[in-house]
């Protein structure tokens, strides 16, 4: 694999010495410690957790020569946002089990639990690949959580993109077998990667940063698909209705920045070309792996693929990933991105079934002295059964209820 420049950061090196991501992390797990060491912390962010401490506490702590309050954060990997209500009840009884009693749904479309304790991670993440909602590559360099229009509107199209979304994130999940012998004893659980030792798609040092994905409609762009390193964007057939014909490719998008550090900057994405919907998943894989191989590795700050797309130029990038497809890319469709839905309150999603949009303010579920928003979201799914989707703007959508159930909810 090429590198940009010379020399590894730190977190590389732990990627590279951590054998498929396991480091020492099932021999910390099982210590009767509150944390793990701060090499072993990197490695279990792959996992989807991230440690943590009570920052109101340290001072207090410090000086009473006391270690950190330590918890932690544990990231579902939910494609597309979208749950069963089984599934949601399973999350919602997790929060009131080991986490802090709230549920917060992500600007990607993901359920976060917190203040999770070292003890009852395991138990955590085991339960939730029981209900089939994985963890892994939930956080770290990898594929995070592929983003698609949560909204089921009448028509197939959605449903069309979601399927798009599911197979990508099923396709570019971590390969390694770390995930099941630390957390599931070895077992298979749910729709999890197939065991291998050494990951065909990332290697043995992973991407060098985070790598976001997203799908968007040209007249709903809710997930924000130009701020994406990779965004799919939906062209719909012109000859048959409700068909997708295929996506123009989005390359090189990303808002983060640091503050004072003018070399870091947004930036929106570039159209690279147009995949069919059979072709979407090979895509991208091409492009994961030129920013495996030529992204830069010796400074996170420099680490996207933004800065490899502006580094090299958009030309450069389509021959790479035209040289691993084995042919050339189509030229992106002609459109034009008109606007962007919240999908709160009513909507219709054919069949005689309905969805409906709930605020959820910062994405936070939970019951206040003033609100019993997650009491009121459980007892609605028990009485309905709807689905759940959460959307980009960290709301919940219920789907699939009857018209005549409307007046109940």
């Amino acid at each position: 694999m090429a590198e940009n420049k010379t020399g590894l950061s730190p977190v590389e090196r732990i990627k590279e010495a951590s054998h498929g991501l396991r480091g020492s992390l099932a021999s910390e797990l099982a210590a009767a410690t509150s944390h793990f060491e701060d090499d072993t912390a990197q490695l279990l962010k792959f996992h989807g957790v991230y440690q943590q401490d009570d920052r109101d506490l340290r001072r207090e702590r410090s000086e009473r020569d006391e270690e950190p309050a330590y918890a932690f954060m544990v990231r579902c990997k939910i494609p597309g946002g979208v749950l069963t209500a089984g599934q949601y009840l399973a999350l919602d009884d997790l929060a009131e089990r080991y986490g802090n009693g709230t549920l917060r749904v992500t600007t990607r479309q993901d359920n976060q639990f917190h203040g999770v304790l070292k003890g009852d991670l395991k138990a955590t993440i085991r339960a939730l690949n029981d209900a089939l909602v994985t963890t892994l590559g939930a956080c770290g360099d990898v594929q995070r959580n592929v983003m698609c229009c949560p909204a089921p509107l009448p028509g197939g199209l959605r449903d069309q993109a979601l399927a798009v979304a599911r197979r990508v994130s099923q396709h570019l999940l971590p390969r390694t077998g770390a995930y099941h012998e630390i957390w599931l004893n070895g077992e298979q659980v749910g729709s999890g990667p197939p065991v291998a030792q050494s990951d065909p798609i990332y290697g043995g040092r992973y991407l060098p940063r985070k790598f976001k994905t997203a799908i968007a409609f040209p007249d709903d762009n809710c997930t924000d698909v130009y701020s994406n390193d990779l965004g799919f964007l939906a062209i719909p057939a012109a000859d048959v209705r409700d068909r997708l014909a295929g996506f123009n490719v989005l390359v090189g998008g990303g808002l983060g920045m640091t503050h004072g550090k003018k070399v870091t900057y947004p930036r929106l994405a570039d159209p690279l070309g147009f995949a069919a919907p059979e072709q979407v998943v090979e895509v991208a894989e091409a492009v994961i792996t030129v920013q495996r191989d030529y992204g830069d590795r010796s400074d996170r700050r420099h680490a996207r693929l933004k800065y490899l797309l502006d580094d090299r130029g958009l030309e450069w990038f389509r021959a790479q990933v035209e040289q691993r497809l084995g042919r050339p890319l189509a030229p992106p469709a002609a459109v034009r991105v008109s606007d962007v839905h919240d999908h709160l309150g009513w909507h219709d999603q054919g069949g005689g079934r309905s969805f409906y949009g709930l605020f959820i303010e910062n994405g936070r579920l939970q019951d206040t002295d003033d609100s019993r928003l997650r009491t009121a979201v459980r007892r609605i799914l028990h009485l309905l059964g709807t689905g759940v989707h959460f959307t980009p703007q960290q709301n919940l959508l219920f789907t699939g209820i009857d018209h005549g159930q409307r007046a109940t909810l």
